[in-house]
């Protein structure tokens, strides 16, 4: 080999050992962490974040069956998020409900909703939304 072969092979060879050192992520969880369950979100968005709170409803009922009901809901957390977080986040959970539904069918909704006008949606999402 010549020379400039192996300096060549060296600083591939040490490139790919660079490279092969990697970094490691430690998950802690904290002494008050704490785990829920959530049948909701909703939330909204700012030019600097995105907010989004975790809910569960509880059915109330007043008086007889004629009478009003009403839905207690109770946010259990809110997350607060970058743009790139929240990016980021819609692309981990694309990719996993992709896998999800290729291993168990299309994911389906226990009450339909209707669809809404796509110039409604548009405006909806300008307008800074009440945070939780």
């Amino acid at each position: 080999m010549t020379e400039d072969a192996e300096s060549r092979e060296n600083i591939e060879s040490t490139a790919s050992k660079k490279i092969k050192k990697g970094i490691t992520i430690e998950f802690v969880k904290p002494e008050n962490f704490r785990q829920i369950y959530a049948i909701g979100a909703a939330g909204g968005h700012s030019p600097y974040d995105f907010r989004i709170g975790f809910y569960n409803d509880t059915p109330k009922l007043f008086g007889d069956a004629s009478e009003s009901r009403v839905i207690q809901r109770r946010v259990e957390t809110e997350v607060i998020l970058s743009p790139v977080a929240a990016l980021e986040l819609s692309r981990w959970l694309t990719q996993h409900i992709n896998e999800y539904e290729s291993v168990f069918g299309p994911i389906a909704r226990a009450i339909p909703r209707p669809r809404k006008e796509s110039a409604k949606l548009a405006d909806e999402s300008t307008d800074l939304q009440g945070y939780i």
